[in-house]
């Protein structure tokens, strides 16, 4: 019944995005994604991506077979595409075969083996979803906020030093082969988490059950929730607001080579084409959730965590899409989440309740500072500064502490060894 409540509720939401966006001219996220079935699809490894993650229910048999179905069907839609001259993309194959396994499940299986193939679908689906859905909700940000809060957002970055100009002549020093990596890691980060889902979803087809929390789960309410964010603070970030890309709608071309003014901030119009996505960082807040639960792996895990989460602050600071302020704000947006998804699948209790209302308050004060209180923050930056760092690292270390807690009490307790009984003499 809850998977089933989820479904009609992600199916609404998905309804209501598509009438949104169609009251825009422009096709939605169901729309979108019923062209790639045949059409070539905007990301053939995310699409790949989905598919790995519907075949964490299957036999190894079943997965080499899917695998092999997918890539043919590719090959005779690379060949009818080369033949015609269309757009070259991978991925409709994977998309087939997801579409596939829910006919199955539906026509060919019963009871326990039909909800679980049709939780592995759509699952794989959600991830799809997800990333169609972000780009519908860009789409009404752009279109319903004409002004955006950039100056307020720079004036407060003063206070942590303006990280996104110091990133970006970094990433200018190390030249193209720098710029290339950061860029594939930033566009490719639904690669990383499936990676990490992966690890944690892999007795599934033994167990027959999936675990109460994962990554996947925390990924996608952060990709619901997150936009929610985007219309109460709409920032377009530096690149566009300070920087070339901006055109005649940026204050003045200074990123990355001169820091912004500490001038009285005030909202300002901006096209109708960018994307107002920075407030908080979502990239930030996705690779922060990988990088979470990545610890639980084996180290090449774990180091693969953290170099998605570095690799991605580079890019979200060194391309100049993001202040410093948005990866704190992502930061804390993320462990919060993930705090109530776990108090949700353990029962909520004080400390849980405690742990998820501090981090939404934090997250709200910094909201709130980086408005009303930009101008001193950058008056007084050996202040503030530490604050917002601090800020953060109480949520970060709340969390951590409180689910070392949480884990210690579910840990089974270890029986002791029976002794063996001693033996009577014989006289």
């Amino acid at each position: 019944m809850l998977w089933t409540a989820a479904g009609v509720v992600a199916l609404g939401f998905l309804v209501a995005l598509e009438i949104a966006t169609r009251h825009y001219g422009i096709p939605g996220p169901l729309t979108n994604q019923a062209r790639e079935v045949i059409f070539a699809p905007k990301s053939g490894p995310l699409l790949y991506a989905s598919m790995a993650l519907m075949t964490v229910v299957l036999t190894w048999r079943q997965r080499l077979f899917a695998v092999g179905a997918a890539i043919g069907i590719d090959i005779i839609f690379f060949l009818v595409r080369w033949a015609v001259d269309a757009k070259m993309m991978f991925g409709n194959g994977a998309l087939w075969v997801i579409l596939g396994c829910a006919v199955i499940a539906v026509t060919r299986r019963t009871g326990r083996e039909r909800v679980l193939l049709l939780k592995g679908v759509g699952l794989g689906l959600l991830l799809v979803a997800g990333r169609k859905t972000g780009d519908a909700w860009l789409l009404i940000t752009w279109k319903t906020r004409p002004t955006v809060l950039d100056q307020y957002v720079a004036t407060a970055d003063h206070a942590l030093g303006n990280p996104s100009w110091v990133a970006g002549r970094i990433v200018e020093a190390t030249g193209p082969v720098g710029a290339h990596v950061l860029d594939w890691v930033y566009i490719q980060l639904a690669v990383g988490a499936v990676a990490v889902a992966l690890y944690q979803l892999r007795n599934v087809a033994v167990e027959r059950r999936f675990p109460g929390h994962h990554l996947v789960r925390t990924f996608l309410v952060i990709g619901l929730l997150g936009p929610a964010i985007y219309m109460i603070f709409p920032v377009v970030g530096p690149i566009f607001a300070y920087g070339a890309d901006g055109g005649h709608w940026a204050v003045a071309n200074l990123w990355p080579d001169t820091a912004s003014p500490v001038n009285a901030p005030h909202s300002m119009p901006f096209d109708g084409i960018t994307p107002r996505n920075c407030m908080p960082s979502l990239h930030t807040a996705w690779a922060t959730a990988i990088f979470i639960h990545s610890r639980r792996g084996p180290k090449i895990l774990q180091f693969g965590g953290a170099f998605w989460l570095i690799a991605t602050l580079g890019a979200t600071l060194g391309f100049g899409y993001h202040y410093g302020a948005d990866i704190i704000a992502g930061v804390v947006f993320a462990f919060t989440i993930d705090a109530a998804l776990r108090s949700l699948d353990r029962g909520w209790d004080r400390s849980g309740i405690q742990l998820v209302t501090y981090g939404a308050v934090v997250f709200a004060a910094l909201l709130l500072a980086y408005r009303y209180l930009s101008v001193e923050m950058a008056e007084h930056p050996w202040v503030f500064g530490p604050l917002l760092i601090g800020a953060m690292t109480s949520v970060v270390y709340g969390c951590v502490r409180t689910t070392k807690v949480w884990d210690a009490k579910a840990a089974p307790v270890r029986q002791p060894e029976p002794q063996p009984q001693p033996q009577p003499e014989l006289v």
